[in-house]
C-alpha cells in the first residue's frame, strides 16, 4: 500500500521544478497558478496569479488556462500539493508545467514582491456564486464585471432588460441617458418603471429599480438630450456603451463619438415583432455608417409609437444586448462584431448575417478624414419609443 510520501515522490519524479528565482524571471511569460484554498490565497500571492484551488483543478483548469501550449507555474504553500497539481496538468495534456520548489512561503521568505488580492465580500460570493461556478468567469471576472462601466443609453424597452440584467450581473457602474418621463404607455414593455413612477423622470426610476436589485452598482443618471455639444464628455470614461436609441440621427452622432473616443457599441434595435443586435467594436469590425450609410426617410422609418411593437420583443433582445455586453467585458466566446444576428418573433427565427467594413466608408474607412461629431436632426425626424 502506497503512503502519501510514496504518492509525492512518484509525483516529482513525473514532473518538473524551478526555484523562486527561475520563476520570477519569467513573471511576465508563464501563466502562474496559485492551488491553495481561498482563506490562503487571500491572505497573499504572487503577482497576476491565477486562483484555481486544488480540489476544483481537473474541473476547471481547461477553462482557466485553455491554451495548453502555454507555460504553467503552478505552486501552493510549500510545493508538495502544486507537484501533485504539476502531475494533474500534465495528464490533462498540458505541455510545459513545473511546479515552484517552496511554494508561496519560500518566495516571502526570500524577500520577492507579493501582492494581497482583492477578494469578494462573503455577501457577494452569496450573490455571484452562480458566476463563481463558472471557470471561464470566476472570482476574477466578477471583480472585472465590479469594475467595469457601462452606458445605457435609454431606459425604455431595450435598457430596461440590458439594465436589470447588468446590474444583476455585479457591473459596477451603470450610466443611464434619458430625458424622458414615464409614460402609462411604456409599461407594456419598459420593466424598469411601474405604475407608481408614472410622471417621473426615467432616469429616476430607473436608478430606484437597479439600486434596489443590487446595491453594488453605482447608477450614474443623465437627464439630458445626447447632442454634439455633450456626448463626448457623458460617454467619457465608459468601456461600453449598450444603444438602446430609437432614432437615425443618434444613431449617427453615438458612433461617432464611440469611434473617436474608442468604445465599442453594443447596438439594438426593435420593430413590430423583429428585433436585430450587433457589435461596432471601433477599428475591429463596421461601424454603424457601413452598416447604415444613408437613413431612410422617415417616412420608411416609423418609430415604435407609429408602427407598434410586442412588448416582450425588447425583453429579448435587450437581454441578448446584455450578453454581448458582458462577453465583451470579460473577453468571452466570439460577440457579434461584424455579424448582424437578426430575431423573428413570429417565425421564432434566428438569423446572422456578415457585416463588412466599408473601406470608403466616411467614419472608419482607410481614407476617412478626421471625425468631427455634428447633429444629424437634419437627416430624419427623431422619434421616441
Amino acid at each position: 500500500m502506497a503512503t502519501t510520501r510514496d504518492l509525492l515522490n512518484q509525483a516529482k519524479a513525473a514532473i518538473r521544478e524551478a526555484t523562486p528565482e527561475d520563476v520570477a524571471a519569467r513573471l511576465g511569460e508563464v501563466a502562474v497558478l496559485d492551488v491553495r484554498e481561498a482563506d490562503e490565497y487571500q491572505q497573499g500571492a504572487l503577482p497576476g496569479a491565477i486562483h484555481l484551488p486544488r480540489g476544483f483543478l481537473e474541473f476547471q483548469a481547461e477553462g482557466r488556462v485553455p491554451d495548453k501550449s502555454r507555460p504553467v507555474v503552478v505552486y501552493c504553500a510549500g510545493g508538495n500539493r502544486s507537484a501533485f497539481a504539476a502531475k494533474t496538468l500534465g495528464d490533462l495534456g498540458y505541455r510545459d508545467v513545473v511546479s515552484m520548489v517552496g511554494g508561496f512561503n519560500r518566495w516571502k521568505d526570500e524577500g520577492r514582491h507579493w501582492v494581497t488580492p482583492r477578494s469578494l465580500s462573503p455577501e457577494q460570493r452569496n450573490r455571484y456564486q452562480r458566476h463563481l461556478l463558472l471557470p471561464e468567469v470566476g472570482e476574477e471576472g466578477q471583480l472585472r464585471l465590479l469594475d467595469a462601466r457601462v452606458l445605457l443609453l435609454g431606459a425604455g424597452g431595450l435598457g430596461s432588460p440590458a439594465g436589470l440584467y447588468l446590474a444583476a450581473a455585479g457591473v459596477g457602474t451603470i450610466g443611464i441617458v434619458d430625458m424622458d418621463v414615464v409614460d402609462a404607455s411604456n409599461l407594456q414593455r419598459q420593466l424598469l418603471h411601474n405604475m407608481d413612477r408614472i410622471g417621473e423622470r426615467k432616469v429616476d426610476s430607473a436608478k430606484k429599480t437597479l439600486s434596489a436589485l443590487n446595491p453594488d452598482v453605482d447608477v450614474v443618471t443623465y437627464d439630458v438630450r445626447l447632442g454634439a455639444d455633450n456626448i463626448l464628455d457623458v460617454i467619457d470614461g465608459y468601456d461600453l456603451i449598450v444603444d438602446g436609441t430609437d432614432n437615425f440621427p443618434t444613431r449617427y452622432l453615438v458612433n461617432d463619438a464611440s469611434l473617436l473616443k474608442g468604445i465599442p457599441v453594443v447596438h439594438g434595435s426593435i420593430f413590430r415583432f423583429e428585433g436585430q443586435v450587433t457589435v461596432f467594436a471601433p477599428y475591429q469590425g463596421p461601424c454603424y455608417r457601413c452598416f447604415v450609410p444613408q437613413p431612410p426617410p422617415a417616412e420608411l422609418a416609423p418609430s415604435c409609437a407609429e408602427a407598434g411593437v410586442l412588448g416582450v420583443l425588447p425583453g429579448i433582445v435587450g437581454s441578448i444586448q446584455a450578453i454581448e455586453a458582458i462577453k465583451m467585458l470579460l473577453g468571452l466566446g466570439d460577440p457579434l462584431v461584424g455579424r448582424l444576428l437578426a430575431y423573428d418573433a413570429l417565425e421564432e427565427t434566428f438569423r446572422t448575417f456578415k457585416l463588412q467594413r466599408d473601406p470608403a466608408c466616411p467614419a472608419c474607412g482607410l481614407d476617412a478624414g478626421e471625425i468631427v461629431v455634428a447633429e444629424y436632426d437634419d437627416l430624419c425626424m427623431p422619434h421616441h419609443g
